[in-house]
């Protein structure tokens, strides 16, 4: 078994359970790669070595004493800094929490730790999870590990480095417009979203309370799908996480389900290798599954555009103290979005959310009763440069960015549950991605779809596991 390339994360846990290997051993290499990729990088905020290292030693422990052990059991990961841990610092990517020791723990680290994973770090994101290209003004933007000239997404952007770099296996990220499928779509990993009032987000920043999700980023979908599994359920520290049946295990059995092809998502505007991409996976779903055909949406756009409301209305109202106190600790982009969220007048956010209810109705007795899930573009386009979305500096900043989240927002209003993954590649080497989405609380059928996906294309090595 190699250091730097385990397999997957039940086979880590295994191995470590074996005594094939030890925790300390495989995050002493996990802590070894995270320090050398943080010049290729630049995705940790910080790398915690001693507490990581304490951790992996009472995991080894509790082996020998026989102790029982979860599904996760010493192997190292790292997440998003956003996430609380009682006696850390959570500074969500920012000057203003920089400093910020959590006094207790969230629910979906405490979680994590009892199923025996470890943490080796804070990675970077966007400024307080506000951005979908991956900037941050205060520690730089963490890099694409497939081409540091390109965007690594956002807001997740540490977590898509470091699983696309090799660096761990998998990562937490949140996702309130596309943060989790936009990281993993332009790092070539795999990215859940799942549905609303799924994972608690008790102990973690707040952005969006309608919209924000917790979910995991990952090298391959069943990795990916027991991270969320891990992390999923009722939480009574979390009023908005719903008591529904935990995660369903994934089936190969693809026979009966329907596959639809969201309308208007496939219209004039694709990027030529984002069109072939789509093409491509829909004539590999033919073989796997019941019938692939068109599906109707409500009108995308203006559910992208309901989804922006609410999202920057209720960031506004998050940051309506700090705007007001600490206005020149907020980094430009940021500032800026944030002074134009406080415009947002009531009545229009207040309508945009009593439409959300009556769309996602609408979505569900139309849309799904043609289909049992439906495949979009991650992306109208491929991961674009960095240069095009810098503040100040492109003129075209403002219609990169908004079309970037396009075709992701629109789930996120519906609160609706999403796999992005990696499908085809470019002429020029890099990622196509694709989104399969499921109804509420059907995350299993959505991953199943994308795990027979993966296994039936043949995918290009995008995860780079040994230059880190």
């Amino acid at each position: 078994m190699s250091l730097d390339n385990p397999g997957s994360l039940s086979d880590a846990a295994n191995a470590i359970r074996r005594g094939d290997i030890s925790s300390v051993e495989m995050t002493k290499a996990a802590l070894a790669r995270a320090k050398a990729s943080q010049e290729r990088l630049n995705a940790f905020i910080e790398i915690e070595e001693q507490p990581a290292l304490e951790a992996a030693e009472a995991a080894d422990k509790a082996l020998v004493d026989g102790r029982e052990t979860g599904s996760l059991h010493g192997v190292p990961l790292a997440h998003k800094d956003m996430y609380d841990r009682r006696g850390f610092v959570t500074g969500c990517g920012s000057k203003i929490r920089a400093g910020h020791v959590a006094s207790d723990t969230s629910t979906v680290m405490a979680r994590l730790q009892a199923a025996g994973a470890i943490t080796i770090g804070r990675l970077n994101m966007s400024e307080f999870a506000m951005g979908p290209t991956g900037h941050n003004f205060h520690h730089g933007r963490a890099l694409n590990p497939i081409d540091p000239a390109l965007v690594t997404g956002g807001s997740s952007s540490g977590s898509g480095a470091v699983v696309g770099g090799g660096v761990v296996m998998a990562a937490l990220g949140s996702d309130t417009g596309g943060s989790i499928r936009l990281p993993a779509a332009c790092c070539g990993v795999v990215g859940i979203k799942p549905t609303q009032g799924r994972v608690s987000r008790h102990g973690v920043m707040p952005l969006s309370f309608s919209q924000d999700c917790v979910g995991p980023l990952a090298r391959r979908v069943a990795d990916a799908y027991l991270l969320l599994q891990q992390i999923a359920g009722p939480d009574g520290l979390d009023p908005t996480c719903v008591s529904v049946i935990p995660p369903q295990d994934l089936t190969s059995d693809l026979s009966a389900i329907r596959i639809g092809i969201a309308g208007g998502m496939f219209a004039d505007g694709l990027d030529g290798d984002v069109a072939k991409g789509m093409e491509l996976a829909i004539e590999t779903l033919s073989s796997l599954v019941g019938t692939v055909s068109s599906a109707t949406l409500p009108d995308l756009a203006s559910i992208a555009e309901l989804a922006n409301v609410v999202a920057m209305a209720e960031a506004g109202t998050a940051h309506f103290d700090g705007m007001r106190e600490r206005p020149e600790d907020y980094g430009p982009q940021i500032r800026m979005r944030l002074s134009q969220s406080l415009a947002i007048p009531a009545p229009i956010y207040l309508r945009a959310l009593q439409i959300r209810a009556v769309t996602l109705k609408a979505c569900l007795d139309t849309t799904f009763a043609q289909a049992d899930v439906l495949i979009a573009p991650a992306m109208p386009f491929l991961p674009p440069l960095s240069a095009d979305v810098d503040i100040g500096t492109s003129p075209r900043m403002n219609a990169v960015v908004s079309a970037m989240t396009s075709l992701t927002r629109p789930f996120s209003y519906l609160g609706l549950p999403v796999v992005t993954l990696p499908v085809a590649q470019s002429q020029g080497g890099l990622p196509v991605a694709l989104q399969i989405i499921a109804r509420p609380w059907r995350e299993d059928l959505a991953a199943s779809v994308a795990q027979s996906l993966e296994r039936a294309i043949a995918l290009p090595a995008f995860i780079d596991r040994s230059a880190a």
